[in-house]
This record gives structure tokens, sequence and C-alpha cells, in this order.
């Protein structure tokens, strides 16, 4: 139920509105993967197909984004493929959901600011490709993303490949744990990284159905324990691009960020890039099918806590 407060101000489709009202299994989607994670008609692909799991899983999907200062709860086709061309969206989290809103402006919503709009909306699982984290030299930086300090306040399950490899994996996992965090692997004792099934992280956590899952989260509620659970789903051992060659590319990418004295918000969307150009497009594919595969157990966690 959206708060009063907040009602003149969000619109969520009426799929989405029916199913929640009926109490029907609900996976929230970002939109950053489609305004900053992906050129277009990738993009517009990626997130039709994406839905389409979803709905053949039995659950209905709902894509979170802001457009002319209207928070979106699901996504018509067409408000979708408009978002995808738009050139100039914003990249909204915590900090600047608001001035988005206010400011009647047009933004993709990270992983932060689209665990706020599921949450207001009763929305408690969320699909997404990797969480943003610590990067790379964020002791002098302080480089770290708002997605950890919402995933230690909001409750909501994000199903992801792990952390994005670009970043520092070993102290994502530290500031998590420090924020009372669960991180559970799903089938596999290591922790995955994006492109790659394994990293040499071991998983803090492992269980091994979306029943599981959603029985630890549902415990955590009975218990008063806050906030949410980042659920790290290994890509599919057929698309992924192994660990020690994706080092390499991360590495060149990072040297040329540095170079090119990129910082703050403009670090990921730069990174991203340059190593799909490395990569020769492959790691687009791979973060496609990574989405693809978080997006089916996602709504089989959503019709686990609906049963």
């Amino acid at each position: 139920m959206i708060p009063h407060s907040a009602q003149a101000l969000v619109d969520i489709a009426q799929p989405v509105a029916d199913a929640l009202a009926a109490r029907k299994p609900v996976v929230a989607l970002e939109s950053t993967i489609i305004t900053h994670g992906m050129p277009y008609p990738q993009n517009d692909e990626m997130a039709a197909n994406v839905e389409a799991i979803i709905e053949a899983e039995g659950a209905v999907p709902a894509t979170i984004a802001v457009i002319d200062g209207r928070l979106k709860i699901g996504l018509s086709p067409q408000e979708r493929t408009t978002l995808a061309k738009t050139g100039d969206a914003m990249k909204l989290s915590r900090a600047d959901l608001a001035f988005a809103v206010s400011q009647r402006r047009t933004g993709g919503t990270t992983v932060a600011a689209t665990m706020i709009g599921a949450a207001l909306a009763g929305i408690t699982v969320f699909a997404t490709g990797g969480i943003g984290g610590v990067h790379k030299g964020a002791e002098t930086s302080f480089d770290i993303s708002a997605d950890l300090d919402e995933l230690a306040r909001t409750p909501v399950i994000v199903v992801s490949a792990g952390a994005k490899a670009i970043l520092d994996i070993d102290k994502t996992l530290e500031v998590l744990e420090s924020r009372g965090v669960p991180v559970v692997a799903y089938g596999s004792d290591t922790m995955p990284a994006f492109w790659s099934r394994r990293s040499p992280h071991p998983a803090p956590l492992r269980l091994d159905t979306p029943e599981a899952i959603a029985r630890f989260f549902k415990t955590r509620g009975a218990l008063g324990l806050g906030g949410g659970m980042l659920v790290a789903n290994p890509v599919p051992a057929e698309h992924e691009i192994p660990a020690d060659e994706m080092a390499g590319f991360i590495a060149a990418a990072q040297e040329a960020a540095e170079a090119e004295r990129v910082s703050g918000k403009a670090v990921t969307p730069f990174l991203l890039e340059r190593i799909l150009k490395l990569t020769d497009g492959r790691s687009l594919a791979t973060n496609i099918a990574l989405v693809e595969n978080n997006a089916r157990l996602a709504a089989r966690i959503a019709a686990a806590r609906a049963g």
C-alpha cells in the first residue's frame, strides 16, 4: 500500500496493482540497466525478454523508473521503449530520487532507488544484474555504492549475480556483513563474480531452493530483523566468461578510467562500456543471460512467498 503522502507522486501499473491486491507474486525490476547499462535496441529487447520470463513463471513484472516526474511501478511496453531511447535520463539512487520527481525529470532507478519504489508498493522480491558496492581504491576515494546501505534498511530480497566484478568484492562483502545484510549464494559455496560463476570468496550463506530463500526472509521478519537480503545467483555455465579471463579486461578498463579521471556515478557506466568493447560484445551477451537467469529465480522466490 502506497503511503498517503506519496500517492500523488506514484503510478502503479494496473496489472501490478491487481496482482498486489490479489496477493499474487510480483517481481520488481530496475531501470538503470535500460538507461545506462546497455545500448538501444538491446536494452529494450532485454527488458521485454526479462518481463516475459517473469510472466512465464506465473509472476507479474514491475519495472520501476521515474518518467516525467512520476515514480512508475510497472511500465507499459510503450513507456519502456521510450525510456530505452532516452539519451539524457538521470541515474537515480536514494539521494536524487525525490529530486527527479520534484523537478519532473526522467531517470533509471539503481538498485537502491528500485528497492525504495518496490517497498513503497509492497513488493518484496527484486531481480537485477549485479549490485553496486565498494569500488577499488575506495580507501582513498570513499566510492561506495548507496546500494549497500539500502540493503541494510529496506526489506526487499535482491536477486543478483553478486556484486559487479569491476568492484572490490571482498570489501563489499565486509561492508554488507557490518551492516547486517544476509548474503546467500544460490546453490553455490562460493560467491559468483557477475560475468563469472566463481570468485575467490566463500559464500557467507548457501541455500538451494527458492522456498528456502522465501522461508529465510519470512523468518527474518518474524524475528524483527529489518532490512533486505542479497541472493547471489551464478550465471549459467554456458554463458559465463571465466574470472581469470575477465580479470585482464577489468584491469584495462580501470586503467582507462583512471587515465581519463572518471569519477562518481560515471565510473560504472564507463567501465561497462569499455569492457563491452574489450570483449567484442561478449560481456553484453553474458550480462543479458545473467539478468534473465536472475529474473527466473526471483519469480520462483516470489511465487514461494505468495504460496
